[in-house]
């Protein structure tokens, strides 16, 4: 088994590159149609073929929306590619929840939280970061702070799990570090063209090497408009050693790709991956002697 490279969010060991799920989700962020072949593509077995090929290569964390309130088909189909995965590599999936949370104030909203994260705790969830469509509204830019969070890292604690951050807003990275928040981790959207973000690329890269805590960058290829090569040349070329660049792949041969390719950067070697083959690069193909 080869050793994907590593890093540490606190005391736990994660594997540098993420398993996404969006593509297992089907989250395209291209279109309704995209989506649907998606899930019509995606079986527990097809996933599992995938997850199988990131444990052999040591990438064995994954970022999810697993549980309550996000559960449906294909979330279930996704748990159980995770264990028939698990099963067959003899691997543990090291899993980053991304669960929903009640943002309300007041007992009911905790209540509800607690359970969420009872849940999260049953299932093996590693880390923690509630989803960026709770967590970013409750970031108050005029008081600087992100409100009840510190309930939730708090909750978190109390279940032996680790608290980070999923969110699309780099002010909720700033104001994390400034209020001491306890989190060991962050979710930022980060590529090349600037995909989903709220502020022009440079921007991002020095709020990455400024932020206290290991970075889990996202959207690496702009959910299809890079491709592998270009998108995952700037996001390890530009982030640092303890930060993580997270991926998605319909296909074990995509996911071979992607390891192949982001291993060929790490190295500073070139790429055995093949190329696609069209009648047009034919005059820039090497004659056979």
């Amino acid at each position: 088994m080869s050793g994907f490279p590593r890093t540490k969010i606190e005391d736990l060991s994660v594997s540098r590159m993420v398993i996404g799920s969006n593509w297992f989700l089907g989250y395209s962020h291209t279109s309704s149609a995209k989506d649907k072949q998606i899930r019509e593509h995606l079986t527990a077995k097809t996933v599992a073929d995938i997850l199988e090929v990131f444990l052999a290569a040591g990438v064995d964390t994954l970022m999810a929306p697993l549980y309550p309130p996000f559960q449906g088909p294909q979330h279930q189909m996704l748990l159980d590619a995770i264990k028939e995965a698990e099963g067959r590599a003899g691997r543990k999936v090291i899993i980053i929840a991304t669960p929903g949370i009640n943002t309300a104030d007041g007992q009911e909203a905790e209540a509800e939280n607690r359970k969420t994260f009872d849940t999260m705790a049953a299932n093996g969830a590693s880390i923690v970061m509630p989803h960026t469509s709770c967590t970013d509204p409750l970031v108050d830019m005029r008081a600087r702070k992100i409100r009840n969070m510190d309930r939730c890292c708090e909750m978190i604690r109390e279940r032996k799990m680790i608290p980070g951050l999923s969110t699309h807003m780099p002010e909720a990275i700033v104001y994390a570090d400034e209020s001491n928040l306890d989190v060991a981790t962050y979710i930022a959207i980060y590529n090349a063209i600037g995909f989903l973000m709220h502020i022009e690329v440079d921007w991002i890269h020095k709020l990455i090497w400024r932020a206290k805590h290991p970075v889990v960058t996202i959207k690496p290829m702009a959910a299809g408009r890079l491709l592998p090569l270009v998108g995952l040349a700037f996001s390890w070329s530009t982030i640092r050693d303890c930060d993580m660049v997270t991926v998605g792949t319909m296909t074990p041969d995509e996911a071979k790709e992607l390891i192949d390719i982001s291993l060929s950067l790490l190295e500073r070697r070139g790429s055995t991956v093949q190329l696609q083959r069209t009648r047009s690069k034919a005059s820039v193909e090497p004659r056979k002697k």
